[in-house]
């Protein structure tokens, strides 16, 4: 007689929750703006948006809202699209002098004509909550205490949070930005992952995305990481939020999708991340988009403020 049994069905991959996750990370530093305003400390955080940009202007409104739903001060400024780096550097240079304000946010991508390298680099490390000062950047990658950039910080607290392992494991970072890619790649390495990054030159990228247990994109091309990409069985951390409105593209990731059908009906688009959605079912656990590591973002800004807040003001 024949014991043997037929494998099962593949299990169900474990969706991983930024928008909850987030709700706990904004939950807890509630708590702390609280406790700092018991020894009449508030946290402040300064925003500056350059010109009408329709998505950074909500992306900026959203912060802002965090800010006053947790208890931190905002100061939101808007010089007009024409102003010069010289002028945006001075703008910079009286929030580095200003003691109320404790975070400094240069919302981007910024004009062409402005230097972003300049604007970033002017921001009082002390106050760079974006993490994109080059003293950050350097203490990031030697391991260092240093505010992170907020998605990959983001990433790691998602991470831990879900108890998804990461000493040992193979990380693969597909992208390589400054804000993304590699400070993802140094907090992974901080974490004792064997980490491997590749972008969008990289020669036979299947053959390093195959090989990891915990994969992230990161390279902002709408559905880069395709199904025969991915190994199964691994944790899938899609950083991406594309917009799409051609119907070609449309059906290409979402054929058969009720909801997003109606959805991009009344809109005339969705949003897809770097990793094709097909992709998900063969993980073990992976991000949705949106509703992953986006939600996470804003949630780990108000922490870096906060943090610069207790380290300028030498509060424990």
């Amino acid at each position: 007689m024949n014991m043997s049994r037929r494998p099962g069905p593949p299990p169900t991959p474990l969706l991983l929750d930024g928008v909850a996750i987030a709700a706990a990370i904004k939950a807890e530093v509630a708590t702390d703006v609280a406790a700092l305003s018991k020894i009449g400390l508030q946290p402040g955080l300064a925003v500056v948006l350059v010109g009408a940009v329709p998505a950074s202007q909500i992306y900026v409104r959203s912060k802002v809202k965090a800010c006053s739903e947790l208890g931190i001060a905002s100061d939101l400024l808007t010089p007009p699209e024409t102003v010069t780096t010289e002028e945006l550097l001075a703008i910079v240079a009286d929030l580095n002098a200003r003691d109320d304000i404790d975070g400094i946010l240069i919302q981007l991508p910024l004009p062409k004509h402005i230097d972003t390298k300049r604007v970033l680099d002017a921001v009082d490390p002390a106050k760079d909550v974006d993490g994109l000062h080059p003293m950050n950047a350097g203490l990031l990658q030697s391991g260092r205490p240093a505010l992170a950039p907020c998605t990959p910080a983001g990433i790691l607290e998602l991470l831990k949070r879900m108890h998804i392992p990461i000493s040992g494991q193979n990380a693969v970072v597909v992208g390589r930005s400054d804000l993304a890619g590699k400070p993802a790649a140094m907090l992974l390495l901080a974490e004792n992952a064997t980490v491997t990054i590749c972008h969008s030159r990289t020669r036979d990228l299947a053959s390093f995305t195959r090989n990891a247990d915990i994969l992230v994109a990161a390279i902002g091309i709408p559905g880069y990481i395709t199904p025969e990409m991915v190994k199964p069985g691994s944790v899938l951390i899609d950083v991406g939020i594309n917009r799409i409105n051609d119907r070609a593209d449309f059906d290409r990731f979402f054929a058969g999708d009720a909801a997003r059908e109606a959805g991009f009906a009344k809109r005339g688009y969705t949003v897809v991340g770097d990793i094709d959605p097909a992709a998900f079912a063969l993980s073990g656990a992976y991000t949705p988009v949106p509703g992953g590591v986006g939600a996470l973002t804003i949630a780990m800004l108000m922490v870096n403020t906060v943090h610069a807040a207790r380290m300028r003001r030498g509060a424990r």
